[in-house]
């Protein structure tokens, strides 16, 4: 490992950050960040073929002055605070055309997601086309310390796509299983002298299987190598309803805690009056983490892999609809923007992280008081604002209102921009 760097632990949302150490006097003064040596040492998101091939084009020939928003300015320094989307909605009257952004200025930002505070984007138009650059070479500024060991994370200054400190609970606790993954879960079935509450650093025993000895269903928890060893801990599993359909799509679970297997559930042989008979032994748990208080009856999923997510804005390549399950925030009825909602739509359907949509306002029906007959109309649905797709289950999906009118409820309807 190069003595100047090293990997610290890293977020669900960011790639690892590097960080540079100095303890010299020629380094100290001398400390020079440039795009060429972020492009090293940052690993690369991976591009679609098509986003490339696209951004390709776009870079060979500009992007046309039809697609450039009204008032793309002609010169920009990206700050501190700024997204992908915010500066692709800078541009362009299609923030969620991403690759066109990109292809712009493809010869000098090698990688989209390293643009960074300080660095200036500058439009420039030829006839009907324009083209955006870095200005100069694109290096950030150079950085005089002085002479005393610093640590500077190089990562965490990258410019995100959207707003990762809103979606990163999401990222990490949000849990949603079908019914039967729910009616399945390991469950805690006992504690240590019967207490009521468990947290963390207390034992407790659980349960994977189901029925008496003689009839047993479900997978019994192991501490053989392959099994999984960590499990979450949630409760309260709240039913996702289609709002038209009224079909279940799928469980929310409430995460409350972290725990590790210890000893594995087994079957012993109790002698009883009429010769031996088989009983389950529960396994063991320690609860490494726990949000609130632990009690029997809470479940046990395993922990999922732990992922860095890339989040690139684009338009689904299929034609999308659907309908809002849920919504989060501190409003009763209504959600406005960087709110997090809930889609009757997943990774089944064909929506995948970064995939845009479109808000449509819920249509209204009225009476035609301009016809005798008085006949029911019922109004086309408007489009109310964007959202963008940053997890996805099986039937549903979570999104992260970006751009919206007015406020959003369940029941509104979505559709490709």
């Amino acid at each position: 490992m190069n003595p100047l760097s090293a990997d610290l632990h890293h977020s669900a949302c960011v790639p690892p950050p590097v960080w540079r150490r100095v303890g010299s006097w020629a380094l100290a003064t001398s400390l020079l960040v440039g795009l060429a040596a972020q492009a090293q040492t940052f690993p690369n998101y991976p591009i679609t073929a098509g986003q490339r091939s696209t951004a390709q084009q776009v870079a060979q020939a500009g992007v046309p002055l039809s697609e450039l928003s009204p008032n793309a300015p002609e010169r920009y320094t990206v700050k501190r605070g700024d997204t992908l989307w915010d500066i692709s909605a800078l541009f362009l009257q299609r923030p969620w055309r991403w690759p066109e952004l990109w292809g712009m200025n493809m010869d000098q930002i090698r990688n989209p997601h390293l643009i960074f505070p300080g660095q200036v984007l500058v439009l420039t138009r030829v006839g009907d086309r324009a083209f955006l650059a870095l200005e100069g070479s694109g290096d950030v500024p150079t950085v005089k310390i002085s002479p005393r060991i610093r640590a500077e994370s190089l990562a965490e200054a990258a410019v995100p796509p959207i707003p990762l400190n809103v979606i990163e609970p999401f990222l990490t606790e949000s849990l949603v299983v079908d019914e039967a993954e729910h009616a399945r879960a390991p469950r805690i079935v006992a504690t240590q002298e019967n207490r009521v509450f468990l947290s963390r650093g207390d034992r407790a025993y659980a349960r994977g299987q189901y029925g008496n000895a003689d009839a047993l269903d479900g997978l019994a928890l192991s501490i053989d190598p392959g099994q999984p060893q960590v499990h979450r801990i949630y409760r309260n599993a709240t039913a996702l309803i289609d709002p038209t359909t009224g079909e279940t799509l799928g469980y929310e679970a409430q995460f409350i805690g972290q725990s590790r297997l210890v000893r594995s559930e087994t079957l012993r042989e109790i002698p009883g009056p009429n010769g031996v008979q088989l009983q389950v032994e529960p396994a063991t748990i320690d609860i490494t983490l726990s949000r609130e208080e632990i009690r029997v009856g809470d479940r046990l999923l395993p922990e999922p892999l732990r992922e860095v997510p890339v989040y690139v804005p684009r338009a689904p390549a299929t034609a999308q609809s659907g309908q809002i399950v849920k919504a989060y925030g501190n409003a009763l009825r209504f959600s406005g923007q960087n709110q997090i909602v809930v889609l009757n739509r997943g990774a089944r359907d064909g929506l995948e992280r970064g995939h845009v949509l479109a808000i449509l306002r819920d249509t209204e029906r009225l009476t035609d008081a301009t016809d005798p007959s008085r006949p029911a109309l019922q109004l086309p649905g408007e489009r109310n604002g964007l959202m963008m797709v940053f997890r996805t289950f099986d039937r549903v999906s979570y999104a992260l209102i970006l751009q919206i009118t007015d406020g959003v409820k369940v029941g509104d309807r979505f559709v490709t921009p």
